[in-house]
């Protein structure tokens, strides 16, 4: 609430009327990973606009207000039909991109009234989503303002079409794109290097309480003393990461440990963006989230790596990993004995992991480029 007061006075000063302006909009920082390759390369063949990025979550908006690829970074106004207009009539967009979700019915109906070029980017939709029940009308009406849908899979075109929208192209997942440039940067982290000391490590990355409590059951009770684990927790509120220190039994050393431990057995990240660097250190990976009811985090960035990865059951409604876990590259566990009978399989099996490993790899080889696709559409727009 405090961050969107200053939304409009940001906009006022940084952009004109003259300026040609492209507009993403991401609900949180999962959703910027996803339209990252294609901001940047938008960026890229187009210098001369103006890119917009708006954020409704602070835990977008705080990591990337910064963001070098984005001119005027923002949160977005509340949807009302008073702030939809005025905030249109200051950005003036000439083309407008949603990431996967968010779907903001004054806004919307704002874009569509104005005939703005509106494109949905990696969507996905599910049956049981209100667009296609039968109260679900004045929600149907907001997808009108779409000029295109670019989704991830057959079902959601499907779905789409059985609603008499057939603008529609299957592109895939814009994440993948993200994902395997991450292999083309700096990944490197001297610190853990240090701590890793070229021992097996396991990447405990986006848990939660839920996970952990198997986790430190495994360390306490289960690692061998060569096994080094690095917990990466989703939310690392003091408190908390007090909390989950104090409940492991082996010598732990932290990122905010002004002198690190190298000898310590557990490392705990308690900072946030550097995940995706860590796991290019790891043997193998658990994902958190999937014994939650929110569901598993993202586990293309680990799988990119080539790394194997463990996940809670809770999965269902994310479609990598239910492809993943078909595949054999990711493997479920439901309880503290399959936890730990996968954890220790991974440690002691090298064929096993590098088998495991080896599909992760394929899978995001395979399903990259649909950030090209989205590409060409824009090309014949702009």
């Amino acid at each position: 609430m405090e961050g969107r007061k200053e939304t409009f006075g940001i906009l006022h000063s940084k952009i004109k009327k003259e300026d040609r302006v492209l507009w993403f909009h991401c609900a949180s920082l999962g959703e910027f990973e996803q339209g990252r390759p294609l901001i940047e390369a938008v960026k890229k063949k187009y210098p001369a606009y103006k890119i917009l990025l708006t954020f409704f979550s602070p835990s977008g908006y705080e990591v990337q207000k910064d963001y070098a690829f984005a001119d005027v970074v923002t949160y977005l106004p509340l949807d009302t039909k008073k702030n939809a207009k005025k905030f249109l009539d200051i950005i003036h967009p000439e083309m407008v991109f949603f990431i996967k979700y968010e779907f903001w019915p004054n806004i919307l109906r704002e874009l569509l009234n104005r005939k703005t070029e509106t494109l949905l980017i990696s969507g996905v939709f599910r049956k049981d989503q209100a667009f296609f029940k039968s109260y679900g009308g004045w929600m149907r009406k907001s997808l009108k303002a779409f000029s295109h849908f670019f989704v991830q899979n057959k079902e959601s075109e499907e779905l789409l079409k059985n609603i008499g929208l057939h603008n529609v192209t299957i592109s895939g997942d814009t994440r993948f794109d993200r994902v395997f440039e991450i292999l083309k940067q700096d990944n490197s982290l001297d610190f853990i290097k240090n701590f890793k000391q070229n021992k097996y490590t396991l990447v405990a990355g986006s848990t939660w309480p839920s996970d952990e409590k198997y986790l430190i059951n495994y360390i306490n009770n289960q690692a061998d003393k060569d096994e080094k684990i690095i917990i990466a927790p989703h939310n690392i509120k003091p408190d908390l990461i007090a909390h989950l220190k104090k409940q492991i039994n082996k010598t732990v050393t932290m990122y905010s440990d002004k002198v690190k431990n190298n000898k310590a057995q557990v490392f705990i990240v308690d900072t946030v963006g550097i995940l995706t660097k860590v796991f290019s250190y790891a043997d193998a990976a658990y994902i958190g989230g999937g014994f939650d009811k929110e569901g598993v985090h993202n586990v293309l960035e680990p799988a990119t790596f080539g790394l194997p990865v463990v996940i809670g059951p809770v999965y269902s409604n994310f479609k990598e990993a239910v492809d993943l876990v078909k595949l054999g590259g990711c493997k479920v566990v439901n309880d503290q004995s399959s936890f730990n009978k996968s954890l220790k399989t991974l440690y002691t099996d090298p064929d096993y992991r590098k088998e495991k490993g080896k599909i992760s790899k394929v899978y995001i080889l395979k399903n990259t480029g649909a950030t090209k696709i989205i590409l060409d559409y824009v090309a014949e727009k702009i």
